[in-house]
């Protein structure tokens, strides 16, 4: 694995865990996919070998069906979140933020979906989890005001602020550790806005975390 996280232009001395997605924390993604909204977090994993560079090439498994894109904040964990912290521990806790993309096999996941099966072989294939370089928190005035967008082929594909999460970034972390602990390395991708879709060898893609993270990378076929 050649992915390491990087906080303020710094390779850190922190393994690549796992990362934990959320599933419908925008409405509007709920809705354009026919989805109801949720009344709390819709988790799922996926494991370390998911998660690859944002750099200036992005693979895909052409050979597996259409791929999705969904842009999403990413927070890093850089302390232990388990079951009991209370918000400002785990707030303490958030080593970077940054953006990453949960790539999705939509037609595949639509199959699943179908039989009541997980969707990991959709969402968790190798290299499904894309993410940038962080920022460190002390340089991120207000997580509940963080911009969001994807330039898809020079077009506004995705343009959302995180003022729109149905379950905040802190209280997200501390109903994640109900479940699984979090550690350091582990990320935390915090949902979607709504302007998902297909992409193709070719495409070329700005994605940003306003004022903060900016990424230019092109679609490519995975070898």
């Amino acid at each position: 694995m050649n992915y390491r996280h990087r906080v303020n232009g710094a390779v850190l001395d922190l393994p690549v865990g796992k990362a934990v997605c959320v599933g419908r924390n925008y409405a509007a993604h709920a809705k354009e996919l026919n989805n109801p909204i949720p009344t709390e977090p819709v988790l799922f994993i996926k494991p370390n070998t998911a998660l690859v560079a944002l750099g200036e090439q992005l693979s895909i498994p052409t050979q597996l069906g259409e791929c999705h894109i969904e842009t999403e904040i990413c927070i890093l964990i850089g302390d232990k979140i388990t079951r009991g912290c209370d918000e400002a521990q785990a707030e303490a806790a958030i080593g970077g933020v940054g953006v990453a993309l949960d790539l999705t096999l939509r037609g595949l996941q639509q199959q699943l979906k179908d039989k009541s099966l997980p969707w990991e072989k959709a969402k968790a294939f190798d290299g499904a989890c894309p993410i940038s370089e962080f920022v460190s928190l002390d340089k991120v005035a207000d997580l509940q005001q963080l911009g969001i967008q994807l330039r898809h082929n020079s077009h506004m594909q995705q343009n959302g602020n995180s003022a729109d999460m149905l379950t905040p970034v802190v209280p997200l972390l501390l109903y994640i550790s109900q479940f699984f602990t979090l550690i350091p390395g582990d990320v935390v991708l915090t949902g979607t806005p709504a302007g998902v879709g297909p992409l193709a060898v070719g495409d070329q893609l700005e994605i940003s975390l306003v004022d903060h993270v900016y990424c230019q990378t092109q679609v490519c076929a995975a070898g």
